[in-house]
């Protein structure tokens, strides 16, 4: 059996993703929006990328959905799942953090609009996300609320950034993947369980978006730390060895390149056992795990 085609798939996919997030971004704020905040906003939101999360939550309500037509609940928790993720990437590349000049292959925020807009516009996408996830009638909004705030707040992203910047921290396999799965993994795993909820999905298949959710999320880790070692700021549209210069652990520093690989690819290979039930032995979820660790930026 020929493997699955993951290209046409990510193409069609992002390129759904992409036309929703313009559509939603001529809607993002209400007129008497100041107009340099909103440009501030769209420039990160409409700046390109993989556009992982809201692919992964499209692909697991398409996995589970009972109808043929997408919901707008589905789309609307694909979207929202861009906009807090955009603003982390805002927030992140702030001097105060990551001090980064580099994001998708473009200036960083800041650098164009200024350090108070770009905190600015990093909060106004964080609460548009969660006025756009609940502007509908439909009951189910309402738990992907508390799926989103959950993954980006205190015990989720936003924790996992605290210790990513603790001075105390232990440089062991257990302390990373504590950090990554707060850090990274809480909104990889949200944008998979997000997606069966708002398919209407059961708990069984909510089981199956978790286990998988934490295992991509890991692993996408993992490649980006492998990446930051091997890679250029030409192919990942941001500054590498930056972790190296600011002393961070990172996996391959901790356990070592290859080591850090092998783990990758055992994490794909439970990512992809969580989903056999849902799309059997070779289906897009399961070509998007691979795709965690394979990818080049």
């Amino acid at each position: 059996m020929a493997a699955f085609n993951l290209e046409p798939f990510m193409r069609s996919h992002q390129e759904r993703v992409e036309a929703l997030l313009r559509e939603r971004a001529d809607r993002l704020a209400p007129a008497g929006t100041p107009p340099a905040l909103l440009e501030s906003m769209r420039y990160s939101l409409l700046a390109g990328g993989k556009r992982l999360r809201p692919v992964l939550c499209l692909g697991f309500a398409d996995a589970v959905a009972k109808a043929s037509t997408v919901s707008a609940v589905v789309l609307d928790a694909a979207c929202s799942l861009e906009y807090v993720h955009t603003y982390s990437l805002v927030h992140d590349d702030l001097p105060c953090l990551d001090n980064d000049d580099l994001r998708r292959g473009q200036p960083t925020n800041h650098k164009v609009y200024g350090e108070p807009l770009a905190l600015l516009a990093g909060d106004g996408l964080l609460t548009e996300a969660f006025g756009l996830l609940a502007s509908g009638p439909e009951p189910v909004r309402g738990a992907l609320c508390g799926e989103l705030a959950r993954a980006a707040g205190a015990f989720g992203m936003v924790g996992g950034q605290v210790l990513d910047i603790a001075k105390d921290r232990a440089a062991t396999l257990d302390y990373l993947l504590r950090l990554h799965r707060l850090k990274t993994g809480a909104l990889i795993r949200a944008a998979c369980r997000m997606g069966v909820v708002a398919a209407g999905g059961d708990a069984a298949a909510l089981a199956s978006a978790e286990s998988y959710g934490d295992a991509v999320g890991l692993a996408f880790q993992i490649a980006d730390d492998v990446l930051d070692v091997t890679s250029s700021a030409e192919a990942m549209g941001k500054p590498v060895g930056a972790d190296a210069e600011a002393g961070r652990f990172t996996f391959p520093a901790v356990m070592g390149l290859e080591a850090s690989r092998r783990m990758a690819d055992e994490l794909v290979a439970r990512a992809q056992a969580a989903v056999l039930p849902l799309e059997g032995a070779d289906g897009p979820l399961a070509a998007l795990a691979r795709y965690s660790v394979e990818r080049k930026s």
